[in-house]
């Protein structure tokens, strides 16, 4: 009896001797975590939407007469215009060619004319007032003159028809081909013009940001195909009225887009900036832990890992606003936190 009780107890001691040993082991086990100290950074809080942006201003130039084509040089390049050159208001892109349009409008016999109902308006204004003539005939020598005058205001339109010129400061994103001297009909497209140089853009926001959004909001924008670039925005426009199929509201943006990024018609992402701080504690959204208790994260002081409780202020997509529970310069863990409970041992990796 008594050995088997001497056995007992020996067995009892060999097991408690083993747990403290593995108590001790896990004690000594340093969880690999990844840290980053904590400085402070602006934040922006967003409202996303995306819609395609379109061009300021958009026009299409037809020929006015059937006349022999011939497409004008781009005075930067020297070559003939192409699709993709920027234009100047006012720069010749094709002239038509019509002799006898030309002498239809009879442009030099109409100069002519306005010279000699300008010099018989002269004469008969001096006569008025020596007594030579009446007021009628002065009147009617005026009114000469103003015809003559407006004639060949409509001369120089009529010949306007044959210069195709831009009336817009913009790209050239249209340019059918036409042989040079060939024949073309009227009505027939030159050349379409895009000043995009400004765009805009046109949203529908969900009616619960109806009292967050407001004109002269920045925004920020980007497409795919330009993932490196961030081009810059604003509200411009916002109606007060919502749709009541789709519970939202109309938006327009202006996007300044100076150095050409954007293209007429792309797809964009916008970022309305709703709220900004330009200094706060700022930490990534994915390390928070979601506990009983509150929002938690994990910290560093002398290889020790401690769980804080925090409160947060503005959140974006990736980052969070931190308004209590932790302090600048602290170090907070960015990655191996999943492992980590209060207290535990750390081996900090980078």
């Amino acid at each position: 009896m008594k050995k088997s009780i001497i056995l007992l107890g020996a067995f009892i001691v060999a097991i408690v001797g083993c747990r403290n040993q593995d108590q001790n082991l896990t004690a000594d086990v340093e969880i690999p975590v990844s840290v980053e100290e904590l400085k402070l950074k602006p934040i922006e809080e967003f409202v996303n939407t995306t819609g395609t942006a379109f061009p300021k201003g958009e026009i299409e130039l037809k020929s006015k007469i059937a006349a022999a084509y011939f497409l004008e040089k781009n005075p930067q390049t020297g070559k003939l215009w192409q699709l993709g050159d920027k234009i100047k208001a006012g720069a010749l892109i094709a002239r038509l060619e019509d002799e006898e349009y030309v002498n239809s409008v009879k442009m030099e016999t109409n100069k002519l004319n306005l010279e000699l109902m300008e010099t018989e308006l002269r004469k008969q204004e001096s006569l008025y007032e020596k007594g030579g003539v009446t007021l009628k005939e002065l009147k009617t020598a005026g009114i000469n003159y103003e015809n003559a005058k407006t004639t060949v205001v409509n001369s120089k339109l009529q010949l306007q028809k044959t210069r195709i010129a831009a009336p817009i400061d913009g790209v050239i994103v249209d340019l059918p081909y036409y042989t040079q001297g060939t024949e073309v009909s009227s009505g027939v497209t030159i050349a379409r013009i895009m000043d995009y140089r400004t765009m805009y853009m046109d949203v529908q926001l969900p009616e619960k940001y109806i009292a967050v959004i407001k004109p002269g909001q920045k925004v920020k924008l980007t497409n795919y195909t330009i993932p490196e670039d961030t081009i810059i925005g604003s509200i411009t426009q916002l109606s007060p009225a919502i749709n009541a199929d789709t519970r939202t509201f109309k938006g327009t943006i202006a996007i300044d887009n100076n150095d050409y990024i954007l293209r007429p018609g792309m797809f964009v992402k916008a970022d309305i900036v709703t709220a900004h701080k330009d200094s706060a504690i700022v930490i990534p959204k994915s390390i928070i832990l979601s506990r009983q208790r509150g929002k938690t994260v994990f910290t560093i002081d002398r290889s020790v890992a401690n769980e804080k409780v925090i409160e947060t202020g503005l959140e974006n997509l990736t980052d969070v606003e931190v308004t209590r529970g932790l302090m600048k310069n602290e170090r907070v863990v960015t990655s191996g936190f999943e492992t980590l409970s209060n207290r535990s041992k750390v081996k900090i990796i980078k």
